[in-house]
């Protein structure tokens, strides 16, 4: 099983780029980062994790152009959103900076894509919460098309747009993996779907039994990272039994100094683990 890390990227930690070398430098595998443009200050949607929304959502930068500084000064480290909220993005626009991504890091671009679950958060992005899973899934696949076409058109119910030229086209063939975030049943379907991977979060129950549905409804080994996964020797020991591929340690947002003392104790924990 290889390591990588899950994160905020915020104004108030570590910078991205001392972030991406302290990663490759301890020898990490990738890094996961999460996205919301904005968070509504009537917050009438409750924090799934409970009690008050932690601050780092209010933070984050963009993930593209974290992920980007992070590419320039990296040449290993896999970059990935963790996830991206697919639902309030343009998926022509959103495309072209995926490939642009995998581009300027020469192939080690990964989107992680998601839904989300900030009813208000959407809205402001024109989205109906009620029907965010089929604009989801119409929006992955005009990206598919963009990868890989090079006149590419789709005609949805929330997707539609004839022939379009759009470069650059990924290194990645056919394009970079697109990772599922979430244990829903409709989340598990869709790695299958996608062609991509699945990422569960930490602590989701009976996970080797799902990641076996997973890879058995998807006919192949399907890659499974575990987002947010805890620095505990006991239970990463678990995820190997159960088949993770990757154990993406929740590295909290912090100033530069206290980060990669963590990431100092997080190769410790990856080291004693093999």
């Amino acid at each position: 099983m290889k390591f990588g890390v899950s994160t905020f990227i915020t104004d108030e930690g570590i910078a991205p780029a001392d972030l991406g070398r302290g990663l490759e430098e301890r020898g990490f595998d990738a890094l996961f980062i999460a996205e919301h443009t904005h968070i509504p200050a009537s917050r009438e949607t409750p924090y799934p994790g409970g009690g008050d929304l932690p601050r780092i959502y209010y933070r984050t930068l963009d993930p593209f152009v974290a992920l980007s500084a992070i590419a320039s000064v990296t040449e290993r480290l896999k970059l990935a959103t963790g996830i991206a909220l697919i639902v309030e993005r343009d998926p022509i626009t959103t495309a072209k900076e995926v490939a642009s991504l995998d581009l300027i890091s020469n192939g080690r671009a990964i989107f992680g894509a998601g839904a989300g679950w900030n009813r208000e958060e959407m809205r402001n992005h024109g989205t109906d919460p009620r029907t965010r899973g089929k604009l989801m899934d119409e929006r992955i696949r005009a990206m598919r098309e963009i990868w890989t076409a090079d006149a590419a058109e789709f005609h949805g119910d929330h997707v539609d747009f004839d022939p379009i030229y759009a470069w650059p086209k990924p290194v990645q063939r056919p394009h970079p993996p697109i990772y599922v975030g979430g244990e829903s049943e409709r989340s598990m379907a869709r790695v299958a779907e996608y062609g991509g991977g699945w990422l569960p979060r930490g602590g989701t129950e009976k996970l080797g039994d799902l990641i076996a549905e997973v890879r058995d409804r998807a006919g192949w080994r399907v890659p499974v990272s575990v987002y947010a996964a805890p620095p505990d020797r006991e239970e990463l020991a678990s995820y190997v039994e159960a088949g993770v591929d990757t154990a993406l340690l929740l590295l909290p947002t912090r100033r530069r100094d206290e980060s990669l003392r963590q990431l100092d104790e997080f190769a410790e924990i990856a080291r004693s683990l093999g």
